[in-house]
């Protein structure tokens, strides 16, 4: 991927949020300006509390800046708007969290399904779930799978809808070492096969690897931006 040749997909500017608990007020982004390029990968590195997911929330459309702007491709998108919002989400966002929220009662191909019974033009379950590699788990429930399937299970709900975004925080933080790699093998081949734009945040530097580029958060703001020379695979890291 020429990264200086890509279209923009996502850029904010002077992007700032204020949360007010009383009569404080917490700053969790100082006048971020970013830009995401179509079929980029990303990781957002920094401690605790630097403003990550403040930042995924507001791109994601899950949450409103103070001030600001978001442009999706070359596009305002309309924060005064509910309908919008869900729109937007809806339509081109895919989340993944670090829980994976699966419906318990429900198997993988049920999971998956109730994204792809109310997007525009989804894909399968079965090849949603196949893309993360778990095709001979289709039947199976929750409780049946382990940590590492069922957030793959997470990541191919996110994608069935093929979003042009793809925002995940923390996905491999309750997964060890082993299972974490595949989850980000499954994030890394939707990433190049759908060339689907992908930011990932996560504590932990070693992953940042794997990524065109790194963004470090510190206090709000990001503080340096770095761009890989070359993109190391999952599984050559260890943590």
């Amino acid at each position: 991927m020429e990264d200086e040749a890509s279209a923009i997909a996502l850029e904010t500017r002077e992007l700032t949020k204020i949360y007010r608990m009383g009569a404080v007020e917490v700053h969790a982004l100082r006048g971020v300006d970013v830009d995401f390029r179509e079929g980029e990968l990303v990781v957002l590195l920094g401690p605790s509390g630097s403003g990550k997911s403040t930042l995924l929330n507001i791109l994601g459309g899950l949450d409103t800046p103070t001030s600001g702007t978001v442009m999706f491709r070359g596009q305002p998108l309309t924060m005064d708007s509910e309908r919008a919002l869900n729109l937007y989400r809806r339509n081109h966002v895919g989340f993944v969290f670090q829980f994976y929220n699966l419906i318990p009662s429900l198997t993988a191909r049920e999971n998956v399904s109730l994204v792809t019974e109310i997007a525009r033009n989804p894909m399968s379950p079965v090849e949603a779930l196949s893309i993360v590699g778990l095709g001979d788990r289709l039947d199976h429930f929750p409780a049946q799978l382990s940590g590492g399937e069922q957030q793959r299970v997470a990541i191919a709900r996110a994608i069935a809808k093929r979003p042009d975004l793809l925002l995940c925080d923390e996905p491999t933080g309750a997964l060890d070492s082993k299972t974490g790699i595949l989850v980000l093998e499954a994030i890394l081949k939707i990433n190049r096969e759908l060339g689907t734009t992908t930011a990932l945040i996560t504590h932990n530097a070693v992953i940042a690897e794997i990524a065109n580029r790194v963004l470090y958060f510190a206090d709000g703001r990001i503080v340096e931006t770095r761009q890989n020379a070359a993109q190391r695979a999952p599984g050559e890291l260890a943590w």
